[in-house]
């Protein structure tokens, strides 16, 4: 996608304001090795790519407020010989125009000119603890700035996490960001519809994975925002399954937890659906319970509730759809108290999406949940994973069920972004040869 210089020249604008005077140095993602020729296919640092659009390695943003603020940028010079093997690079004086900044240098200058920049500031900002060879470098910067002491020139005396600025400004998303969002969950909705209908006895799991990385290409997106999950039977009720390498049994669910990235901004859907194409009626019983969980919780996600609200309604109507399918036994509320239902249900009903799958902010502030408010995106996942015992009816052996969508703040309440076949009616519509 060709960058919007000017949205991220707002969006760091707006965090040069929060910060005030000083200096904030964010490096993007190294390149990682796969083997010893290859690397993996190069993803840049989130917080990097939502303050300035450069997708490119080796890349450091300098952001420098107070009285005259400064946008600066340090990127890989142009290289005609690499770009042969490797393809096109900007260059710092490319960069500079494209990207809205008001400096641009090599990226080789970095230790000659970020100890310069950091010369008579007094913070710094950058992502502290993250990475302990970043971590050196920057001591490394501060401590020649501390070594001309002697002719006059201040070190920064305050360190400051960068993400104290940067997550609170990523948790709510704007129009933008949203239409991004919706883009890589219309992407995804196809790829789970895909995975339906390819779905039956005698494949295996992995073939099932591949329809969903054609449709995610298919679509546009650059890759899939995780590993995906492609877990039948028993395998569902492990909740990150990765192997995707069994056969699909007739009388098994087949639980699909899958999503692209589009633009840099994730998708995360669960469907969890019968190979057979028919729920068994013990099947059917359990994902009613979990639908009617989710969509209590998605009716909890609204201004002025508490992040936890969702998970505390779905947890309310799995424990007394246990009660009432016998595989607990008191009151619902004594229940809930001992947390006797994570037995089967293990796992938060979700968390912060956006460029991250589980994305940037926090839970709490000041020790207490914090409230919703418009422009916050997130998922809904309720799910139960009734492995075999003794006490358990055989008829719930190992089904796993998991349901979740990806739903945004709104002013009245909230907006379903993800719109795969979900109802056990539409499922088996959806899977009919």
């Amino acid at each position: 996608m060709q960058p919007d210089s000017a949205i991220h020249r707002a969006r760091r604008e707006r965090v040069l304001e929060q910060m005030g005077e000083g200096v904030m140095v964010i490096a993007t993602a190294p390149e990682v090795p796969r083997n010893r020729d290859t690397h993996y296919p190069y993803r840049h640092d989130s917080y990097f790519y939502w303050l300035t659009g450069f997708n490119e390695p080796e890349a450091v943003v300098v952001l420098i407020g107070g009285k005259n603020p400064r946008h600066v940028l340090f990127c890989r010079e142009r290289n005609e010989e690499r770009e042969i093997w490797d393809g096109f690079r900007y260059g710092p004086e490319a960069a500079r125009e494209t990207f809205a900044f008001d400096d641009a240098y090599a990226y080789d200058a970095l230790h000659t000119e970020v100890p310069r920049l950091l010369e008579n500031q007094p913070l710094l900002a950058y992502i502290i603890g993250r990475d302990m060879a970043w971590d050196t470098q920057v001591m490394g910067w501060l401590n020649a700035v501390r070594g001309k002491a002697r002719s006059g020139v201040r070190a920064p005396d305050r360190l400051v996490d960068a993400r104290v600025w940067l997550d609170e400004f990523r948790l709510v998303k704007d129009a933008h960001e949203l239409a991004l969002m919706r883009r890589a969950a219309e992407i995804s909705d196809g790829a789970h519809r895909a995975a339906m209908r390819a779905t039956r006895p005698g494949r295996h799991e992995y073939e099932i994975e591949a329809e969903l990385l054609c449709a995610f290409r298919s679509g546009g997106a650059e890759s899939p925002a995780y590993t995906s999950i492609v877990a039948s039977g028993a395998n569902a009720c492990v909740l990150h399954y990765v192997f995707n390498n069994q056969p699909l049994r007739d009388g098994d669910l087949l639980l699909i937890d899958a999503a692209a990235e589009f633009g840099s901004y994730a998708a995360d859907i669960t469907r969890t659906f019968p190979v057979s194409g028919r729920y068994a009626a013990a099947q059917k019983d359990v994902y009613e319970l979990v639908l009617a969980a989710q969509g209590a919780a998605i009716e909890a996600v609204r201004p002025g509730n508490h992040w936890n609200t969702p998970h505390e309604t779905a947890v309310r109507v799995l424990t007394q759809g246990l009660v009432d399918l016998g595989l607990l036994q008191g009151e619902v509320d004594g229940l809930i108290e001992s947390q006797a239902y994570t037995r089967f249900y293990m796992h938060r009903t979700g968390h912060w999406l956006g460029m991250d799958v589980h994305d940037a902010g926090e839970y709490k502030l000041h020790g207490e949940w914090r409230s919703l408010q418009p422009g916050m995106t997130l998922t809904v996942e309720p799910g139960l994973y009734i492995r075999p015992a003794d006490d358990v009816p055989q008829a719930f052996w190992n089904i796993g069920v998991r349901i979740e969508d990806d739903v945004a703040v709104t002013e009245s309440g909230c907006e379903v972004l993800t719109h795969a076949p979900k109802t056990v009616a539409e499922i088996e519509a959806w899977m009919r040869p």
